[in-house]
């Protein structure tokens, strides 16, 4: 007689034979690839969450250098424009009232002299008045003034107190007068009817005077004469006032600020009656 038993489970049954037991075993082994499965599929989840993740980071990346680069290029149109087509300038007094108040912004035209154009008379101009009604610096340019310079070219400096608005009233070649209170101004004989654009009240001149402009330089006046420090203020000082063509920024084209004042600033038809009476305009 044997006196082994049967193996029993913690329940106290007795272990499957034959047959059951291996349907049991084979419900036991079943369980195990579940599990694994389970645990593939919680990793697969946390990789497709960091690859999710990692393409997120790379697609924010991608629209920031999208975005500097867009900022980029119109950086740069904007310092092409200012430098070679348009820039834009406030003004700064009232010696141009009514055609230009203080704190109107205007632009430049860049390219309306381009290509042998030249400033003609009427023409309202933003030029430069060093040597002509400032005293050139007599100290030597250095690193930082030219850096400066560049920078007022390019728009991303301020003009400075060097920079000035004005009507063209006379060009290389021609004779400009005055009498004085009560006349006209003459160009090259002719008078002038200027009532279209001077200050109301303003005469055309309060002093009298009569020059002859030289080659490539400008007689330049504000329309409100009576606040107008401009060529006829500097007839005693090196240069006598004239203003180098080369010194010209841009012809003031439009006023675009404040919206009330929106205009285009055309060439009074005043000037017509001067044709063919001499000057650079009379050359080509």
């Amino acid at each position: 007689m044997s006196t082994h038993e049967p193996p029993a489970d913690r329940d106290s049954s007795p272990a499957p034979t034959g047959a059951d037991s291996l349907s049991r075993s084979a419900v036991v082994s079943g369980a195990a690839p579940d599990a694994a499965a389970e645990g593939a599929a919680v990793v697969r989840t946390a990789a497709a969450e960091d690859a999710a993740a990692a393409e997120g980071e790379a697609a924010g990346r991608s629209r920031s250098r999208d975005v500097m680069l867009l900022v980029g290029i119109c950086l740069l149109a904007l310092l092409l424009v200012n430098a070679f087509v348009a820039r834009p300038f406030a003004v700064p007094s009232g010696s141009m009232e009514d055609t230009l108040h203080p704190g109107d912004r205007l632009v430049a035209n860049k390219l309306a002299y381009a290509f042998d154009g030249r400033p003609e008379r009427g023409d309202v101009v933003v030029f430069d008045g060093t040597g002509s009604f400032l005293r050139e610096s007599d100290a030597p340019a250095g690193f930082w003034d030219g850096l400066r310079s560049l920078g007022r070219d390019l728009g991303v400096v301020p003009a400075g107190n060097t920079v000035y608005v004005k009507r063209v009233i006379g060009v290389g070649g021609d004779r400009v007068t005055s009498t004085g209170p009560g006349g006209r101004i003459t160009v090259n004989g002719v008078p002038i009817d200027e009532s279209s654009y001077l200050a109301p009240g303003d005469q055309p001149s309060n002093v009298a005077f009569d020059v002859v402009v030289p080659a490539g330089k400008l007689w330049v006046m504000g329309d409100h004469r009576s606040a107008s420090r401009d060529s006829r203020d500097h007839l005693g000082e090196p240069g006598g006032g004239f203003v180098p063509e080369s010194r010209v920024i841009g012809r003031a084209d439009w006023v675009v600020y404040p919206i009330s004042r929106w205009a285009d600033l055309d060439r009074p038809a005043a000037f017509a009656a001067t044709a063919g009476t001499g000057g650079h305009g009379d050359q080509r």
